[in-house]
């Protein structure tokens, strides 16, 4: 049986920060802990938010790091107490409102944020005295203002995601305003993330009709417009349809996603460098190409019927290498195509193969892949 749930209140297009105002009334957010990170707020973009909402009184955490933290989660859970805040604002990337998400856990719910987790069964201990959440994305790539779930690394080095409806924002502000002159490196690593949303979603055996649509028509967006917002911070047109496609991505992925994240996740926690800051949609444009791969033997329906729809909403010709067309959008946007460019090599596999398989999204991929599978994937990814 499908459970489809749609979604939450969205504006998106270059007039949705107007609306800001009439979602925090209705949420009843008037004092709110606005949680941003510090490059955010050096764009002024914290400030064009809080002009929209005309808040008398909010405070504002700027330390999210580009991996949240549980450490991080609850400092500014402190100062949300401390300010005696009645909400959150996530302004910036899917960190940001990763963290705001690990927040409204954290504010409203007794003991340690890791019984929250997905995989230690807290999504049913998640209720709904959450605190109440209004993302403004000013990226275009995780989705996670529509998205129920979070991923944080917790103080025990685990990245573990936390999912429940309650977590859901109250309203998603996507104004792609808020995009333009993002640099080129992170239009396309957050670009990439969306197009591997798109594509495991859609890739995903569980049955949801109205998923696989959008997940669909949001990998056509960004695969046709992706190098253009690149290329051009101030192409109005890409941006809005990036900001779509994201959005997409992540409406879809209640559905299930698969490998590539059950990579992802745990590659995102591993210290590269004394630091555990790999980007993760750089890291998902990496290992895509393999698990494109793998999956492609799933069997005969996903071979030939959703492989060969990828290939027409992407422009491919039929038959044609679909790992091998990522790979190649992905060295075309300049961004690393191979593990070992970003400091990862051999000496972690044992530790990501292992959170791979205890990861969230590793029973809804297409085809069951085992610890030597995952071995295979990042050997080739290397």
């Amino acid at each position: 049986m499908a459970y489809i749930y749609y979604l939450t209140h969205i504006h998106l297009g270059y007039d949705a920060l107007a609306q800001l105002p009439a979602e925090c009334a209705r949420a009843g957010i008037k004092r709110p802990l606005v949680v941003s990170d510090k490059g955010v707020v050096a764009a002024g973009l914290v400030t064009r938010v809080l002009d929209a909402a005309r808040f008398d009184d909010a405070s504002v955490f700027d330390d999210t790091p580009s991996n949240p933290t549980e450490a991080m989660v609850l400092a500014a859970a402190a100062r949300y107490r401390e300010a005696g805040c009645d909400g959150l604002l996530a302004v910036g990337g899917g960190s940001s409102i990763d963290l705001a998400k690990g927040v409204a856990i954290a504010v409203a719910h007794p003991g340690p944020l890791t019984q929250y987790a997905t995989i230690e069964g807290g999504s049913n201990r998640i209720t709904a005295a959450s605190a109440p959440l209004i993302a403004v994305p000013t990226t275009a790539g995780t989705g996670s203002e529509v998205a129920r779930g979070a991923i944080v690394i917790l103080n025990d080095g685990r990245k573990l995601g936390f999912h429940s409806w309650h977590l859901l924002p109250k309203a998603a502000i996507c104004d792609p305003g808020l995009t333009l002159g993002l640099p080129p490196a992170l239009t396309a690593a957050t670009g990439m993330d969306a197009i591997a949303h798109c594509i495991e979603t859609f890739l995903s055996p569980a049955f949801n009709p109205p998923a696989d649509g959008i997940a669909l028509d949001g990998l056509e967006r960004a695969w046709a417009h992706i190098e253009r917002a690149t290329a051009d911070g101030s192409d109005r047109d890409a941006r809005l349809q990036m900001m779509s496609a994201s959005m997409q991505g992540a409406m879809a992925f209640q559905k299930g996603l698969g490998c590539v994240h059950s990579l992802s996740h745990p590659l995102g926690g591993v210290p590269i460098g004394g630091r555990t800051s790999l980007h993760h949609g750089t890291l998902n444009a990496v290992v895509l190409p393999a698990v494109l791969r793998f999956n492609e033997s799933a069997d005969s329906v996903i071979a030939n019927r959703r492989y060969a729809r990828m290939r027409r909403v992407m422009g491919l010709r039929d038959h044609a290498d679909l790992a091998q067309a990522v790979h190649d959008m992905t060295a075309r946007l300049r961004l690393p195509t191979g593990l070992a460019q970003i400091g990862v090599d051999a000496s972690v596999f044992d530790k990501v193969v292992a959170g791979a398989l205890a990861d969230h999204c590793h029973k809804t991929n297409p085809r069951e892949a085992s610890a030597a599978d995952y071995r295979w994937m990042l050997t080739e990814s290397l």
